[in-house]
């Protein structure tokens, strides 16, 4: 009775033993370098989270950055310029104007150009000017042109139209009247009248004829505004 008594306590001390080598053990690895307070270890990031992103900005949103001139990146891009208007594509008419100078003749006239085509067409620039009987547009008597105001290209769409003003010396008194110069007014059926780049346009009066002296003009350049 006495020895299995020694053997029972014998048992009991090494099994308190053993449970106390094991709760060191587990200790020792709760106090492992990078506890977190919870005894686990965590885990390493893995590659796919820490590779960079293609394209993504620092806050790993993908970049909207487009290089300059290409879509989507707001920089303008040029249309391509309307070519110059044919000759055939144009149709003219002309009248007085509302503001011309003192006198009995024509004083200024308004020439309006219309793209009659298909397709936008451009002008450009001062025009040239000659006065012709009509049906002869090419025996023209050509006048001076003094250019004013500075040229810009004005596209006109099909049907779309532009303007040109010329300014005569004006012709004085009754009847044939006269020129301040003293020279003779001259009288005109039509005008000749050339653009850069648009041929040349035979055009009336949609009342009477031009009369003008020392065959001069002062002629503005192709405009999109109508002139008075």
């Amino acid at each position: 009775m006495l020895n299995g008594t020694r053997y029972g306590s014998a048992a009991r001390r090494a099994a308190l033993a053993t449970a106390a080598v094991s709760a060191a053990a587990l200790l020792m690895t709760a106090c492992q370098p990078g506890d977190d307070g919870t005894g686990s270890v965590p885990s390493a990031p893995s590659a796919a989270s820490s590779a960079p992103t293609g394209g993504a900005g620092p806050s790993g949103a993908p970049s909207s950055h487009t290089p300059s001139g290409k879509p989507g990146s707001g920089g303008a891009s040029s249309a391509p310029a309307a070519a110059p208007c044919a000759a055939e594509a144009l149709e003219t008419s002309m009248r007085q104007a509302d503001v011309r100078p003192d006198g009995t003749g024509t004083g200024a006239a308004v020439v309006e150009f219309t793209n009659t085509s298909g397709a936008s067409c451009s002008l450009q620039g001062h025009p040239t000017v000659a006065g012709a009987a009509n049906g002869s547009p090419d025996k023209g008597r050509p006048l001076a042109v003094t250019p004013t105001g500075t040229a810009a290209r004005v596209v006109l769409a099909p049907g779309g139209k532009a303007w040109i003003k010329l300014t005569f010396k004006q012709v004085q008194g009754e009847g044939d009247g006269y020129c301040a110069s003293g020279a003779d007014s001259a009288t005109y059926p039509t005008l000749v009248v050339g653009l850069p780049g648009a041929g040349a346009h035979q055009v009336a009066l949609d009342d009477g004829v031009v009369a003008e002296c020392d065959d001069t003009v002062t002629a503005t350049p192709v405009t999109a505004t109508k002139p008075s």
